[in-house]
């Protein structure tokens, strides 16, 4: 029976898409399909189906059009690092690029499965202070401040949110009701800081993935 489920889940939105999810499973507590988003992944859809995630530091927006009955979900970091121009920070350097590029684009996907931007709202999770080696750079409040800037920008509503504490959190989202549960646990699990001190690292020394306009 599992794997007759997950053959029927419907193939990713975009063949090929940079950070588009992959991971495919069965979700037994919900008796459903579902896909895992890892660091620097997004996935949207109109199915039922559950997208499934776990916050340290990072931040998932989950947005849904309650009249187009199509939502998504994006797991992204602001990168601990600095860019520079010259000796003065840059503005609009690393951490702003990203971050506007990780919520450009799961708007935009949305957009292309019949959402519309105004009929948009979103609930947030995460930010929490879970990487010790990072709490100079504040890197789950930078995170929490910018997304919560940018939707108030874009006029775009937040329904609800659990956010910042000290806690990593599993977050399951459906994409056609809205619906999204939030469950803190209770331990920093040492594989969620690993996973997100290499996102962090990629982010430093790689380059962010392209320019995405709001339509």
């Amino acid at each position: 029976m599992r794997s007759a489920r997950i053959a029927s889940l419907p193939a990713p939105s975009l063949s090929g898409a940079v950070g588009e999810a992959r991971t495919v499973y069965y979700e037994r507590e919900f008796d459903r399909n579902a896909v895992k988003l890892l660091p620097g992944e997004y996935f949207v859809s109109d199915a039922d189906i559950v997208l499934s995630t776990v916050l340290g530091s990072c931040v998932s927006a989950c947005m849904w059009d309650r009249f187009a009955k199509v939502g998504g979900m994006n797991h992204f970091m602001l990168p601990g690092g600095a860019e520079r121009v010259g000796s003065e920070p840059d503005p609009i350097g690393l951490a702003g690029r990203y971050g506007v590029f990780a919520m450009e684009q799961l708007i935009n996907e949305l957009i292309k499965r019949g959402a519309r931007k105004t009929n948009l709202e979103a609930k947030l999770f995460g930010g929490g202070a879970v990487l010790k080696n990072f709490t100079a750079l504040n890197v789950g409040e930078r995170n929490v401040e910018f997304v919560l800037d940018f939707l108030r920008t874009e006029g775009i509503r937040v329904a609800s949110h659990d956010l910042l504490d000290v806690f990593p959190r599993r977050v399951a989202f459906f994409p056609v009701s809205g619906r999204a549960l939030c469950r803190k646990l209770a331990q920093t699990d040492a594989a969620i800081v690993s996973a997100e001190q290499q996102y962090n690292a990629r982010l430093n020394t790689g380059k962010v993935g392209g320019d995405v306009e709001l339509f």
